[in-house]
């Protein structure tokens, strides 16, 4: 939602995949008030479901990927 492009993301899925991350959430940056960095794009839903699954084929054991999704997002299914 800041402008970064699917290869930036894709870029920094790689480098935390070599950190050895295994549960990655990705959601869209909202703007939470007029004093905040407007939102240059919405990442459609497709991107969402593409990142989800070039996600699982990089290794990672759990991966949320939707425009709602946080940190904590179904955090007690990753663990489990």
């Amino acid at each position: 939602g800041l402008g970064e492009t699917i290869e930036e993301v894709l870029e920094v899925m790689r480098d935390l995949r070599a950190a050895n991350v295994d549960i990655l959430t990705l959601g869209q940056y909202l703007r939470p008030s007029p004093k905040h960095l407007p939102i240059l794009r919405y990442v459609t839903l497709d991107e969402f479901a593409e990142l989800k699954r070039r996600g699982y084929e990089m290794g990672f054991s759990h991966v949320e990927s939707g425009p709602l999704v946080r940190s904590s997002y179904h955090a007690a299914d990753a663990l489990a």
